[in-house]
């Protein structure tokens, strides 16, 4: 695929940002990539909302194969190849993609804000301190 069939591909769904990576394009809206574009197909953002839609159409998750093993990636399901065909479709499938990779962000950023409480913050500080400090830093027993 390249970037001008995935711009017309897009069309209907809106602007997209297609930017180069690995060994096809990542395609983003509102600055969340929610595609990707490689040798084996056109991979949408998913998630446990909108993979039994994919699972429906017989379609399989992003895979590749490191020298040991097969690796997975469930969070990308390949498009459905009928959908290459109905461009108004497609659009549909893509605004469920985008809004599953805003999903993942949200909760990316929840669990970022909760490890980043004062509590966490102590816990890292003192782990940060040599051993000799922490044990003037403890309270003397009563």
């Amino acid at each position: 695929m390249d970037r001008d069939f995935l711009i017309d591909l897009f069309s209907d769904f809106g602007p997209v940002t297609i930017r180069r990576m690995f060994s096809g394009f990542g395609i983003s809206a509102d600055g969340t990539n929610f595609a990707l574009a490689l040798r084996a197909g056109l991979y949408f953002r998913a998630d446990e909302t909108t993979i039994p839609l994919y699972e429906a159409e017989g379609s399989h998750p992003f895979q590749y194969q490191t020298r040991a093993k097969t690796v997975t990636v469930n969070s990308y399901w390949q498009l459905p190849a009928r959908l290459f065909d109905d461009s108004e479709e497609l659009s549909e499938w893509a605004r469920a993609a985008l809004a599953a990779a805003q999903r993942a962000a949200l909760k990316k950023r929840a669990k970022a804000r909760k490890a980043a409480t004062p509590a966490a913050k102590k816990a890292a500080a003192s782990k940060a301190l040599p051993k000799k400090n922490r044990a003037s830093k403890k309270k003397p027993s009563s």
